[in-house]
């Protein structure tokens, strides 16, 4: 295994963040038709890659990697809100894959490079944050100074994941409800250049699972970006 292959983030957050769920833009043939991006989270069995449910809880060391596809065009930023309270900027990166524009109808793997993410630091829920823009941004405006949170708070990244019983019965596996994709919340410390962004191009999106696909619709617009979470539970 290659240096590359076990790269880890400083932060010691769940290296899972990077999914790049491309929620992404607007393609001219799809002007007047809803956005739909469907996003699958992998696991590495020891042998192979597996699909895995979105609110798996995951264990230390565990590999991970995302593979998603858009009907539209885009520009992907993935920031990062680890269990250490820390932002980080995870894509893009050289070691995460430098070219963030996605195409309509294509299959992408996040990481983009040889990487794979591991699970490491505090138990919890690492918030990564995706936004997909109708136009290149600078990655260096999208974190706060420092990489501190935007504001001080008690948020769900430091909430022990916990297991739904009755999925747990049914299945055999701890499963975290509140896991995976969902809308921004609207007290949620995001950075505050993102937060403006938020809230400028706030839109109503729709969420729903296809077994271990999770799919994500958005109205049609030209304007502006597209951003959502994906919360990641591990012990």
């Amino acid at each position: 295994m290659t240096r590359l292959e076990r790269f880890r983030f400083r932060t010691g957050m769940l290296l899972l963040g990077i999914l790049a769920l491309a929620a992404a833009l607007p393609a001219a043939s799809k002007a007047d038709g809803p956005r739909r991006m469907e996003v699958v989270l992998e696991k590495w069995s020891g042998q192979s890659w597996k699909a895995i449910d979105p609110g798996h809880v995951l264990e230390q060391g565990d590999r991970v990697r995302f593979r998603f596809t858009a009907d539209f065009d885009g520009y992907l930023y993935v920031t990062n809100l680890g269990t250490s309270g820390r932002y980080e900027l995870l894509f893009p990166t050289a070691d995460t894959g430098a070219e963030n524009r996605v195409e309509a109808g294509k299959s992408y793997l996040v990481p983009a490079t040889k990487a794979q993410f591991i699970v490491a630091g505090p138990a919890g829920h690492d918030i990564s944050y995706w936004m997909v823009s109708p136009r290149p941004m600078n990655p260096t405006e999208l974190l706060p100074s420092g990489g501190a949170p935007a504001a001080p708070r008690v948020p769900p990244h430091r909430m022990k994941p916990r297991c739904d019983d009755s999925l747990f019965r049914a299945r055999g596996e701890c499963i975290d409800s509140s896991a995976g994709l969902r809308s921004v919340p609207s007290d949620n410390a995001l950075p505050e250049s993102w937060s403006k962004l938020n809230r400028a191009n706030s839109r109503e999106l729709f969420f729903m699972r296809q077994s271990e696909t999770q799919v994500i619709t958005a109205p049609a617009t030209t304007e502006g970006p597209v951003i959502y979470e994906f919360r990641i539970a591990h012990n």
